[in-house]
């Protein structure tokens, strides 16, 4: 019976499931990512994790415990030398299991874990969003340059005045031009309606 057992057997046995879980363990942290079943990733994960956890204090003791999980002094030299040091400032949560769909012979559910120090696009991603991201308020915000600038009384000085009238003086020359060619139409139409009248009156 299995009453209070509540980890996963993978349908094996207990040696056959430490060796397999080692082998595993031993490839995650040499390859940092590998692909496997769903249910063995998460197997995996609960399996590794610990371990990294003991790698944080670098003693002979903790690199024998270690070994007696993992048989592999190749693994154990790069948990303590390299992984160690990069999961340092991190309290807990090293690995990332990221879905990729089913399988194609039996329809097991795939999956690749990885270390999660060691994914560059998705740190990079990270550093980019937190350089975009801005805090802004609602209270009383601070003018910027260009609105003090804005606010602020336009001085004028004698030139710029002398500028603005001789500009306004050639506006109104150039207007009173326009104007004396329209009243000179005008009174030439006035003096051709009246010879026009003289001459039916002297017909009358």
């Amino acid at each position: 019976m299995r009453h209070g057992k509540k980890f996963n057997h993978l349908s094996r046995t207990s040696s056959h499931r430490k060796a397999m879980l080692a082998n595993m363990a031993s490839s995650l942290i040499i390859h940092k990512r590998i692909k496997t079943t769903l249910a063995k990733a998460k197997a995996l994960r609960s399996y590794i994790e610990p371990l990294i956890t003991k790698s944080k204090v670098d003693s002979t003791h903790s690199r024998r415990t270690v070994f007696s999980y993992l048989q592999n002094k190749e693994a154990v030299t790069e948990l303590f030398r390299e992984i160690s040091q990069k999961i340092a400032e991190r309290p807990g949560g090293y690995t990332r299991i990221l879905k990729t769909g089913t399988r194609l012979g039996d329809n097991a559910e795939m999956c690749f874990i990885e270390l999660v120090d060691y994914n560059e696009n998705l740190l990079t991603e990270k550093v980019e969003k937190k350089v975009k991201t801005t805090r802004r308020r609602r209270g009383s915000k601070k003018k910027t340059v260009e609105e003090q600038v804005a606010d602020k009384p336009v001085e004028t000085t004698e030139t710029d005045v002398t500028a603005d009238e001789t500009t306004s003086e050639e506006i109104k020359s150039e207007e009173p031009e326009v104007e004396d060619e329209a009243k000179a139409e005008a009174k030439v139409k006035e003096e051709e309606t009246k010879t026009e009248d003289k001459n039916t009156e002297t017909k009358e």
